[in-house]
């Protein structure tokens, strides 16, 4: 089991950054890559970032490469996501989730085992 705790999401203009937190609790956190999700109103969940468990991999979303970076800190078991040059359009709930090994189908929702409870993120043009 891995116990999972968003934080850092908030209101923000177009243009500005947040930094959003995922805590995680439970089974040994450095064995599991780690992802970051979102679902705007009316829309379906979609892929935004991901970590291996060592960090030395990543993926990104289209949407969000050249602003967004994901970062992890095994020592406080802890992953973040750096969001730079916030649009309107990234006006969501951001959700972290849990993957065991392999390092493969990242960017899909269904492979990832353990999800938190979503953090909201404002962003006002």
């Amino acid at each position: 089991q891995v116990q999972l705790v968003e934080s850092g999401g908030g209101l923000v203009q177009a243009g500005g950054s947040l930094r959003l937190s995922c805590a995680a609790s439970g089974r040994t956190f450095s064995t599991v890559s780690m992802g970051w999700f979102r679902q705007a109103p009316g829309k379906e969940r979609e892929f935004v970032a991901a970590i291996s468990w060592s960090g030395s991999s990543t993926n990104y979303a289209d949407s969000v490469k050249g602003r967004f970076t994901i970062s992890r800190d095994n020592a406080k078991n802890t992953v973040f996501l750096q969001m730079n040059n916030l649009r309107p359009e990234d006006t969501a709930v951001y959700y972290c989730a849990a993957k065991p090994f392999p390092w493969t189908a990242v960017s899909t929702g269904d492979s990832y085992d353990y999800w938190g409870q979503g953090t909201q993120v404002t962003v006002s043009s």
